[in-house]
């Protein structure tokens, strides 16, 4: 970790809205005047979405499973030497890859590809990432050991296939027998390199809905934030103020001594009471808690 160059990340599964919270970012950077470096984790896939056709077809037809959560479709050295040298000296390259036709008509490149590799802008305050992989850790591969405050997005997990599902059909193109397909592929990775990545947090919002949810396979709609509670765990920040926490967002209450749940509808509000003044420390001192 670094007080010059710090890092911060917001990790979670696909599906699991680490878009939704960049956008919360996006606005507190502004408000703080704050110039950030900003880096999708999906620039560390190794494939493309043709390639990934095939390595999937060939795991299959070998008795095996490969997924874009595991590290075989991901070169976590490649991401853990990036945080690094963000954290030495406040460079790096980046890439990005195109999810939908929108994203890439701009590039004249077709959905599913990389844009070039390109060097990150100079000069910036913070590094802030986003997406599956924040916390990894696979072996001698520690990325969480370089980000300064590491935030998890993990809402529980019927929700967050009912959010993958909706977003991948409708704003992807897959169908929905691919993209149960691909939960149903992705398992073991899930529950080997993104789940721990949740007891390394400083930061956990898990957004649990007070609707129905027992079969997300046959939803039509995501739960609005209103039919939900989040579920906002803290690791390792001391002085936490829960009492100004607690009567500035009403119909808050602790669950336990570091955990604090909010209404659905107050969560954007709820993350900027509580992060503005840890990135404000974290430019300061370059450290939290």
């Amino acid at each position: 970790m670094s007080a010059k160059h710090p890092i911060i990340a917001v990790t979670g599964s696909s599906g699991a809205g680490t878009t939704t919270t960049s956008e919360a970012f996006r606005k507190m950077f502004n408000m703080m005047n704050i110039n950030a470096s900003w880096l999708e984790g999906d620039s560390f896939h190794r494939y493309t979405r043709p390639e990934m056709d095939v390595e999937i077809r060939k795991a299959k037809e070998q008795g095996r499973h490969i997924s874009y959560f595991g590290p075989e479709a991901n070169d976590f050295p490649q991401l853990e030497k990036f945080f690094r040298q963000y954290g030495d000296d406040g460079s790096g390259q980046f890439r990005r890859y195109l999810h939908t036709f929108d994203e890439a008509v701009p590039y004249n490149q077709m959905p599913g590809s990389f844009t070039p590799w390109q060097k990150l802008p100079e000069n910036t305050d913070v590094l802030f990432y986003e997406g599956l992989h924040g916390g990894v850790v696979d072996g001698e591969v520690n990325a969480a050991e370089h980000v300064d405050l590491l935030i998890g997005m993990v809402p529980i997990v019927n929700l967050e296939w009912i959010q993958k599902i909706v977003r991948d059909t409708r704003d992807r193109g897959h169908s929905r027998e691919a993209v149960m397909e691909s939960i149903v592929r992705s398992m073991d990775d899930y529950l080997n390199y993104i789940t721990p990545q949740f007891s390394r947090t400083h930061i956990n919002f898990q957004r649990v809905p007070t609707v129905d949810t027992s079969n997300p396979f046959s939803a039509k709609g995501i739960p609005s934030l209103d039919e939900s509670f989040v579920v906002i765990r803290f690791r390792g920040i001391e002085n936490v103020d829960f009492p100004y926490l607690l009567s500035m967002i009403q119909g808050s209450f602790m669950s336990r001594h570091n955990t604090l749940v909010v209404p659905g509808g107050k969560m954007s509000f709820a993350m900027e009471l509580i992060v503005r003044p840890l990135i404000q420390q974290l430019i300061d001192t370059g450290k939290v808690g």
